[in-house]
């Protein structure tokens, strides 16, 4: 479950917040430090979590603090080294969309950035109470577990020179989770002394708190539990990194009885990324950091290359002339006009439609404020300005030089500008209202540069105008202006962008999302025909699906679900159509009274199932852990093929009792659409050569090809599993008739060849699908599967000890329960696939946690780590459910109620909402407790316990 979330914002976005962003406000609770408090950031969290206790309406605060998570992110700050963005807070500063990843938006923040990694944490954190975090900083990396400590710091590895910018953790050498102590930015002498007898890592600012932790920092902010209250009403200023964190650890570098008696843990961040967005700099290099966070190429697709220089245009529409001149550009919710002139290094934020002749010296900047009443404000400023220092000062810089450079320039004092010398920058009323006609370029260019014959004019207007500080403007801005304004660029980017889909970011996007702004704004569909795919066919589907989207958001539901109609059809023709060019030829290799003989088991799938499913394994690759199993001691399913004297292909079903025969190419091209009789076996017959669309089109006629064959071919197909079973059954009941008829024919297959032609035919009958399942039965035992991206899904296995599954089969810990319950999952499946053709952000991170479950699977088995592997399966339980509500429906619950509290862990076979249950326990008794409660009171008829072993064997070929 997420944690709840908690913002401290500057304090005009809180006022502007659920307008802005609605999504957001729905889900969260923001406010801000009273205005003129220095609380610091303990005092900070102190006052942000009473805050929102008292909005919850809790009657007290303990209960309240025990009840969920909480994650706490401070962005309150005025933003003197990022004025861009001081009026929202850095947390809500937009965010380009990466190159590499899916699932993104074009509106995306630091905050939607910064989320999926610090709930990844939470998962991990099980004695937790709050975390907190900063607004500035982006992480990213994996955490194995959170020990259970009052504190736990996150940290980072790194040199002595750069730790000195950072609170530092020492640690002890021989127990690395130890704290020994923090200092907050200690010299690189005094870290390359210290670290002679200890480890450091710097701490990347985010503290998981326990329930006393809390409470101890609230009672160092002056809080009192019988009153409910802080003294004197607000918290005392109290800093968390220079102040609390110097009482903790073994050794802290200043002893406090109460704060020193925390346990505290250190967690290193493996692979460990750390982003800093605190500066104007800063959003571009670590925006140039992430966009190149991958370097394969082969990865990115047809999207810009990792040649891309430091320039990022965002929610912009941009005329001007770009070059590698322009080393750091950030231009946001802008319109540049063509005779604007760029140099090496700006950000531009907020500049509406204009005709205006700009052209900017190295480092300046401007942003254009949105006001009340429809009117704005101009700031400009330098690079590296950090609006701080007095006016009067010669350190004090503005537009990158002192102060006093830009008043001597148009012959202006203080005094006439009724500003103080001792005036700090950050309060000094510097930028003019130009009003709501907007401001012309010659003004604009005066403010940057002073060079005008206009002088004396724009200097009185100038001084007359009414101006704001860089903080009022913060106070001031009008947000939903600001946003209205990006979003109408955006808006105008995206069709653009979709006409140039091969070569941009579009079908990388959520287009879910995309899709429904599309419809809203009633942006016209760009033409099919006028969008050039560069060969890259699996973009036309995801064309087709944003398109059906559209469409359907819009009420066109006929064209809406051709669209949809015409994407699935295209996934299929990808997959098959290879085929077409490698025709075979079979050619009978049995004698007359020959019987080939093909047997399989089932497939349980452990972890990763639905990332083996296309597209998503085809853009990602897919990583799935499965067994082999025989069901009470055989495999469960079976074919069997012999030669005839007739010219035709018979089919018998063993376990159904029916009967069918195929006289022509077109009774074996009768196998698209699910339902129609034996359509897997007519499938099969055309993929192992009798179908002219597989066989090069030696034939005229089916009968012409049997008698040049020998005679017919008739095939008897056993599946001894009840139908829904979630085992996999189709998939591997197609392998083995596969494969059964690839060694009747002399084909010569293999068991990869034969996964790959399965794959095909879920194609064909249109069910779709992934290949775990034919991995899964045909391969024996216990496996990860695991493939890379691209259309040709060549699955590398790699096999897990058989001992520890038999081990907990012998000791009874391994049980399966048919639940009497079937579901077909074509449907689901139909969805799921839809959405991840739309990179669904939420489906694409639910089946990127699945695939990594898969590894986990395979990491405990070779471990010997049964509590490990108990872990996995409940994890897939749960993300399987998180994926698809119709997982686990009343029926299937009734089940789990009444084993409640003796199993271990467990999970339905495939897709769920019915079949088999795999039911792990701790220990022998509390199997045989679970087996005696469900076979006392089944829950139908159908439902029964079935023994399993391991398949050593995979799928097994003989002939008589």
């Amino acid at each position: 479950m997420k944690p709840n979330l908690y913002l401290s914002l500057p304090p005009n976005m809180c006022g502007s917040f659920a307008e802005c962003v609605p999504e957001l406000a729905a889900r969260c609770f923001a406010t801000f430090d009273p205005p003129g408090s220095q609380l610091g950031s303990g005092g900070g969290t102190a006052y942000l979590l009473e805050q929102a206790w008292r909005a919850s309406g809790e009657a007290g605060f303990s209960r309240w603090l025990e009840d969920g998570t909480k994650l706490l992110i401070h962005s309150g700050g005025e933003s003197r080294r990022l004025p861009a963005y001081a009026a929202t807070g850095k947390l809500f500063m937009p965010v380009p969309a990466l190159r590499w990843k899916y699932g993104q938006r074009l509106n995306q923040t630091l905050l939607d950035m910064q989320e999926p990694f610090l709930h990844r944490v939470f998962e991990k954190a099980g004695g937790c109470r709050i975390a907190v975090a900063s607004g500035d900083v982006l992480l990213d990396g994996t955490v194995d577990g959170i020990p259970d400590a009052d504190v736990v710091l996150l940290g980072m590895w790194t040199s002595p020179e750069q730790a000195a910018h950072f609170g530092v953790m020492f640690c002890d050498r021989t127990n690395p989770e130890q704290l020994v102590k923090f200092l907050q930015k200690p010299a690189p002498s005094r870290i390359r002394e210290l670290s002679r007898d200890h480890l450091f890592l710097i701490d990347v600012g985010v503290w998981l708190l326990s329930e006393r932790a809390v409470r101890c920092l609230l009672n160092r902010c002056g809080w009192d539990e019988v009153s409910q209250t802080f003294s004197g009403g607000l918290p005392s200023t109290y800093d968390l990194y220079g102040e609390w964190a110097l009482h903790l650890g073994s050794q802290p570098e200043t002893a406090d009885a109460m704060i020193s008696s925390l346990t505290v843990a250190v967690v290193p961040v493996k692979d460990g990324e750390f982003h800093h967005f605190g500066k104007s700099i800063d959003i571009i290099e670590s925006s140039y950091a992430l966009q190149n966070k991958v370097m394969d190429q082969t990865r990115l697709g047809a999207v810009p290359s990792l040649g891309q220089p430091r320039q990022f245009v965002l929610n912009s529409v941009f005329d001007a002339r770009r070059s590698e001149a322009n080393e750091q550009l950030w231009i946001e919710n802008s319109c540049i006009a063509g005779n604007w002139k760029l140099e090496r290094r700006h950000v531009i934020t907020g500049v509406p439609e204009n005709d205006w002749d700009i052209e900017l010296t190295d480092g300046q900047c401007l942003d254009v404020v949105p006001l009340s009443r429809g009117e704005s404000a101009i700031r400009f400023y330098g690079f590296d300005d950090a609006f701080r220092g007095p006016l009067g000062a010669e350190k004090t810089c503005w537009m990158g030089a002192p102060v006093a450079c830009w008043f001597a320039q148009r012959g202006i004092t203080l005094e006439e500008a009724g500003l103080a010398a001792e005036e700090d920058l950050q309060t000094a009323r510097l930028f003019p209202n130009i009003g709501t006609a907007g401001a012309d370029g010659e003004f604009i260019q005066w403010l940057l540069s002073g060079d005008s014959q206009n002088n004396g004019i724009f200097k009185v207007r100038w001084l007359q105008a009414e101006r704001f500080s860089a903080r009022e403007l913060g106070q001031r801005a009008d947000l939903p202006r600001l946003y209205a304004q990006r979003n109408r660029l955006t808006e105008k980017a995206l069709p653009i962008m979709a006409r140039h889909g091969a070569s941009s970011l579009f079908y990388k996007l959520d287009i879910s999302r995309t899709a429904d702004w599309y419809a809203r704004a009633g942006l016209p569909l760009v033409p099919e025909e006028g969008i050039n795919w560069r060969g890259d066919r699996l973009l036309s589907v995801h064309d087709q699906i944003f398109r059906s989207t559209v469409l359907k958001a819009r009420g066109e539901l006929e064209q809406a679900e051709v669209c949809r109609q015409k994407a699935f059809s295209l996934l299929g023709k990808l997959l098959i159509e290879p085929l077409y060019a490698e025709p075979v030829v079979p050619a009978c290799s049995v004698m007359e009274d020959q019987i080939v003989w093909a047997r399989s088991p089932a497939r349980i799938d452990i972890a990763g199932g639905w990332s083996d499913t296309p597209p998503y394994c085809l853009e990602h690759g897919g990583s799935v852990f499965n067994l082999a199993v025989n069901l009470n001691g055989q495999p469960p399913v079976q074919v069997f093929v012999r030669r005839t004297q007739d010219a035709s292909l018979v089919v018998r079903s063993i376990d159904l009792g029916l009967k069918e025969e195929l006289l022509t190419y077109e009774d074996v091209g009768g196998w698209r659409g699910i339902g129609s009789g034996f359509s897997i076996a007519r499938a099969a017959f055309a993929l192992v050569g009798f179908h002219p669309d597989f066989n090069g089109k030696r034939f005229q006629t089916l009968e012409e090809q049997l008698q040049s064959f020998g005679g017919g071919i008739e095939v008897s197909l056993l599946a001894a599993i009840p139908k829904g079973s979630g085992m996999g059954t189709s998939s591997i009941l197609a392998g083995t008739l596969i494969g059964g008829l690839a060694d009747f024919c002399g084909l010569g297959w293999d068991c990869m060849e034969i996964v790959r032609r399965v794959s095909a035919l879920e194609q064909m009958l249109g069910s779709g699908g992934g290949w775990q399942d034919q991995y899964g039965g045909l391969m024996p035992g216990a496996k990860l599967i695991e493939t890379l991206p691209g259309l040709r899904q060549n699955g590398i296995v790699r096999r897990a000890p058989g001992e520890f599954f038999n081990k907990a089969l012998q000791e009874g810990k391994m049980l399966l329960y048919y639940t009497g319950i079937t579901r077909v999952a074509h449907n689901l499946l139909g969805e799921i696939v839809r959405n991840m053709f739309l990179n669904h952000a939420g489906v694409l991170s639910l089946i990127g946690q699945i695939a990594e479950n898969g590894r986990r699977a395979f990491e405990f088995a070779q471990r010997d780590d049964w509590r490990g592997f108990i872990s996995v399966v409940r994890r897939s339980w749960d993300l399987n459910r998180a994926l698809d509500d119709g997982t686990n429906p009343p029926e299937v619950q009734a089940v789990i109620d009444r084993i409640e509290g003796h199993y271990a862990a467990l999970k339905l076979a495939g897709a769920g909402g019915g079949g088999y249950m795999l039911i792990l326990a701790e220990n022998r008794d509390r199997a045989v407790r679970i087996r005696q409660l469900l076979e006392e009171n089944p829950l139908n008829s159908r439902a029964r316990f079935v023994d399993l072993d391991l398949s050593k064997t995979g799928l097994q070929i003989s002939r008589s």
